[in-house]
Parts: structure tokens; sequence; C-alpha cells
């Protein structure tokens, strides 16, 4: 007879509290995986989960797309938008953020306020003055706006956690370096940068997923069909009949937000272990 220890029981009774709130929590993922295979009337008058049939027609429909632009256009526009804007945000923020933490310069403590203050201001404010340098620049309709945002760092939540990070790493660190003969430079690159991997991921991580899943601003800067990405071109399948075929939507949908769950699982270990760690002082 087995008998379970009081730490055991413990064990059991919070994975199974886990499981059931994970479950919860993917239920709407599952929900839309399934109705891909569901008719309009099964999605509107069924109550069950899985479907009656299976069968992966809606896959096949959906990803021919609309307006001739096909599924595979559009994943593709995706990440010819969102993998060059994380490059360039990691890049910008690491090195701005490096400059706050460990130099000191005329203003510093103002400019670093009035970067914490931009946190505050909702994109609702900036999108008009964007928006109007970038048609005075001809950036409009491309992906430009995006590339420039990112390379000027102007997504300051990633400035500011890196910052954060950078000022729990003993600046021992640096001066060693330093005597070694190392410049700033070098150093950034030889000494912080490996231990910045973990905070560096979690920004890569989040860049992706916002920059993925914008619509408001990709509908702003993006006006032809052939450039849209996958959260403009998933709207357009709604009004591309006048009878919404939703397991269509559905299997698009489901396909889109593979890549995002994907790159959580190859990078949790990164990605916890950079919020976890970001905000230590040492």
């Amino acid at each position: 007879m087995m008998i379970f220890t009081k730490k055991t029981l413990k064990e059991i009774f919070s994975y199974t509290v886990l499981i059931i709130i994970a479950f919860f929590l993917c239920y709407p993922l599952l929900w839309m995986f399934f109705a891909s295979f569901k008719t309009n009337a099964e999605i509107y008058t069924g109550v069950s989960l899985f479907p009656q049939e299976i069968n992966f027609d809606a896959f096949r429909d959906g990803w021919k797309g609309v307006a001739g632009n096909t599924f595979t256009k559009f994943f593709g526009n995706s990440f010819l938008l969102v993998i060059p804007t994380a490059l360039f945000t990691i890049i910008s923020s690491t090195l701005v953020a490096y400059g706050f933490a460990r130099f000191e310069f005329k203003g510093k403590k103002i400019l670093f306020i009035v970067l914490l203050s931009t946190l505050m201001l909702p994109n609702s404010i900036l999108i008009i003055p964007r928006y109007t340098i970038f048609r005075t620049l001809s950036a409009l309709d491309s992906y430009t706006p995006f590339y420039l945002m990112s390379i000027f760092a102007c997504y300051p939540f990633f400035t500011y956690m890196l910052v954060q990070f950078i000022r729990g790493i003993p600046k021992e660190l640096d001066e060693s370096a330093l005597m070694d003969g190392c410049g700033s430079f070098r150093t950034l690159i030889s000494i912080l940068l490996p231990l910045l991997k973990p905070a560096l991921f979690s920004a890569g991580l989040f860049q992706f997923l916002w920059t993925y899943n914008d619509y408001f601003n990709s509908l702003i800067y993006i006006n032809s069909v052939k450039k849209f990405p996958v959260s403009l071109a998933l709207r357009l399948t709604l009004d591309a009949d006048a009878i919404i075929i939703w397991k269509n939507v559905m299997a698009m949908s489901s396909l889109a937000v593979l890549p995002v769950v994907i790159l959580f699982f190859l990078c949790q270990k990164y990605f916890v272990e950079g919020i976890a760690t970001t905000g230590l002082k040492g």
C-alpha cells in the first residue's frame, strides 16, 4: 500500500490546482483550434469543444488569403517586420542603457527622468507627431517607421529594464576589464553582454510579441494589402466575403498564434530568468 507523506500530498494538490488553472487559461486557444474543424452552424449552436468531424479544409482554404495574397505572403511580411524590429530594439536599448548605467555625463539625471516620463505617455498621443514625422520622411506604407523607432531606442521600457539589469552587475568587472586594456565598447561586448543574455532574451521576446500582435500601428503606417502583416490580414478576411466562414478565420488565427507559442517555450528559461533578475541592484 502506497503511503503519501504530507509533502507529497502538498505537491499533488499544488500541481492539480496549477493544471486546472492552466486548462482554463488555455481553453480559448483550444476552442479556437477545434473551431477550425467546425461549420458555422456547429460553431453557433454547438456547445461541445470537439468537432463532429475532423478535416483540414479550413487550413487549405484559409491559406489562400485575400486580394490575391496568400498567408505565405502575410507571414513573410510579419517576420520581415518583426525580426529586424526586435534585433534593432535590443541593440539600441543596450547601448543607451549602458550609457545611463555606467557613465557620468552632464544632464544624465534630467535625461533619465525624461526617458521615464515617456513611459507614461499613451500611444494615442504619440501617434500623430510620429505619423507627421514619417510622412515628412516619405516613410509611410513601409516597415521603415518600425525600423527607425527601434534603431533610435524609442521604446523606453526596454531601456529602463536593461538599465536596472546592468546596475545589478558589479562595477568591479568593468574596472578589471579596464585594467586588462579593454575599452568601454570592448567591455560591453566581452564582459557585460554574456551576463545580459537573460535580459536581452526578455526584451527581444517582449518586442517580438508586441510587434507581431500590433494591429493599430500597422494599420496607421501600412496601406498596401501586399505589405500587410498577419494581424491586419486576419481582420481583412472578415471583410472579404458577405458570409464569414469562421472555421477559415479560426484556422489562420491558430497558425498565427503558433510562432508566438513556440518562441515562448523555446525561450522560457531566459524569459523567466530575465524577469526575475531585472531590477535587482548590487
